[in-house]
């Protein structure tokens, strides 16, 4: 393919993007809809109980280490997230203990 035909396509793409993404905030400004207003309110929420849902799915509760890292891991994120009220550094801290154990850098430390 020539450069300048994907050059054209991702630009044309990228401005696609933009503007769907852009299209409603232009419009919509200065109306508050309740339908925008109640997922706003909710949908936060909803996303993350799936999000621990689909992390815990997989877990072996009765073999293994008992789902330990995921339950440690998973409370180090709540209380991050209570102390900090930070959804980046709760997200980062819990994703860091559990990758640290699960890689057996902190089995070695003990």
């Amino acid at each position: 393919m020539d450069i300048m035909y994907l050059i054209g396509f991702i630009a044309t793409m990228a401005a696609a993007t933009f503007a769907t993404r852009a299209l409603p905030f232009v419009l919509f400004h200065n109306q508050q809809h309740p339908v925008v207003l109640f997922l706003g309110r909710y949908l936060p929420p909803a996303v993350m109980a799936l999000l621990v849902m689909y992390c815990l799915k997989d877990v072996e509760w009765l073999s293994g280490n008992h789902g330990l890292p995921e339950i440690i891991s998973l409370s180090l994120v709540i209380v991050a997230h209570l102390l900090f009220k930070n959804a980046l550094i709760s997200i980062f801290s819990g994703t860091a203990l559990y990758m640290l154990w699960v890689q057996g850098v902190l089995a070695s430390l003990i």
